[in-house]
């Protein structure tokens, strides 16, 4: 009987012997790992306290949702334009790739507010059904403002990549030339991996750039690696001795501003679609393992998108309370779970324990750091792209009529202000003598306008029918 569970899988409320155990929950920090990081080094954010806050959430993720749920809650690349518009505003900036603390308690209190979106959209599902979602925030908003995140992104992937410089040295060279091998290698490795492989094309590009750079510094042409920012350590909140094998993450507490609030939480508006899609693919996947082991499940997990989204809001305030970005369940992680038919709750309760402990190793944090700017630069390109390919995805998935006029002038109205603030005013439109981050307003008019323009609509459908 042990032998065909496991050879079919785990249900969320079943718990694999200790060993398999262990190997699954490293399984899944690996998954989701690459990406975590990625949010922290781009964002400026503490990697330590990042790595912290994703295990933390997602333990209270699974404690909110009843245990029933089986998601890892990871950073999320939505919000890297919003913080770092909101730093520009502020006049913050990065040193050694890390943001001043007080930018990063500036964006821990917009972090916070950004959860009551999530939490407002569960609350509307659990009182008025998912229609409600589905009218104030259809696939012609949700859909452009998922591209302009990614597209407002596509100048400091490309200011990564390739060096500021007009001189032809051998280091600016080998920038480009790792930055391009990085790239090229992360999108091949997408491509062609199948099973775990397949789930780790930003981990296993970073390394392939890595090496490349590695041979580099070898054989003497350029060090394009980075030294270990001092603030990094400076920050911890308790180090053992000098703070070079265990220090604490960085904490910090939020600090209040309003400019954070306005940037950064409109943008859970794009990550709650994305999270009702996981929701549906889970719903699917595990319904398959329960059918195969001839079992039924206890109940659905689309009822409980409601809990989901309160779930991934509260998880965003956890997240911003302690100095960690904001994110969402990982996509990567459901794949794993795809792939190995290991949906066990309790895996992914090791899984962010393991996280939490990884996050005081100092030597991990300081190879983290080290990673060469060429190398972030070229994963960037394929990130960014990609994000704004996803929004492209959501309105695709959605079927979302483009001959509407009502879609395009809400669509075409979002990527303009979006996009344009973002590259004719650094990403805060001047607007009546306030600066607001150009990704928030072009939501904010997207939402207000399609309502404007369904004014009527059902009841013009009705004539037509008659």
């Amino acid at each position: 009987m042990e032998h065909k569970q496991a050879a079919v899988g785990y249900l969320p409320e079943e718990r694999p012997s200790t060993i398999k155990l262990l190997l699954y929950a490293i399984q899944q920090v690996i998954v989701m790992f690459p990406a975590t990081v990625t949010v922290a080094l781009v964002t400026g954010f503490q990697v330590s306290t990042t790595i912290f806050a994703s295990g933390l959430a997602t333990l209270c993720f699974i404690l909110i949702t009843g245990r029933k749920i089986p998601l890892y809650y990871g950073s999320s690349f939505a919000y890297l334009t919003a913080i770092a518009s909101m730093c520009a505003a502020e006049g913050f900036e990065k040193i050694d790739g890390i943001l001043p603390t007080e930018a990063i308690q500036y964006a821990q209190f917009g972090i916070i507010f950004s959860g009551l979106v999530s939490i407002a959209a569960g609350l509307l599902i659990r009182f008025f059904g998912k229609k409600v979602v589905e009218t104030i925030l259809p696939a012609s908003i949700t859909g452009p403002v998922a591209m302009i995140i990614g597209l407002t992104l596509a100048g400091n992937a490309l200011s990564d990549a390739i060096p500021n410089t007009t001189e032809v040295t051998g280091e600016s060279v080998l920038w480009v030339v790792v930055a391009l091998v990085t790239l090229i290698s992360t999108i091949l490795y997408a491509r062609y991996l199948k099973g775990f492989l397949g789930q780790l094309p930003l981990l296993l590009g970073v390394v392939t750039g890595c090496v490349v750079a590695g041979i580099a510094y070898a054989a003497d042409w350029a060090n394009l690696f980075r030294a270990v920012p001092t603030a990094a350590l400076e920050a911890s909140v308790w180090k053992l001795g000098d703070g070079s094998i265990f220090a604490v993450p960085a904490f910090s507490l939020p600090k209040v501003s309003w400019g954070a609030v306005a940037a950064i939480m409109p943008i859970a508006i794009a990550t709650i679609p994305e999270s009702t899609a996981h929701m549906y693919q889970l719903d699917i996947y595990v319904n398959d393992v329960a059918k195969r082991k001839g079992k039924k499940m206890k109940y659905s997990l689309i009822d409980l998108l409601d809990r989901n989204l309160i779930g991934d809001g509260i998880c965003d305030m956890i997240s911003g309370v302690v100095g960690g970005p904001a994110g969402t369940n990982y996509g990567e992680n459901i794949s794993t779970m795809a792939i190995t038919k290991v949906f066990s709750v309790p895996v992914l309760v090791v899984a962010a324990v393991f996280a939490m402990v990884i996050s005081f190793f100092t030597p991990l944090i300081k190879v983290i750091y080290g990673i060469p700017l060429a190398v972030i630069g070229g994963l960037e390109i394929y990130l960014f792209g990609a994000i704004a390919a996803q929004g492209i995805a959501i309105m695709i998935e959605k079927k979302v009529d483009m001959f509407s006029s009502k879609n395009i002038a809400v669509i075409a109205s979002i990527m303009i202000i979006g996009i344009g603030g973002n590259y004719a005013f650094g990403g805060n439109i001047p607007l009546f003598g306030v600066q607001v981050p150009c990704i928030a307003g072009a939501a904010i008019f997207g939402i207000f306008l399609n309502l404007l323009l369904s004014i009527g609509e059902r009841k013009s459908g009705k004539s037509e029918q008659q």
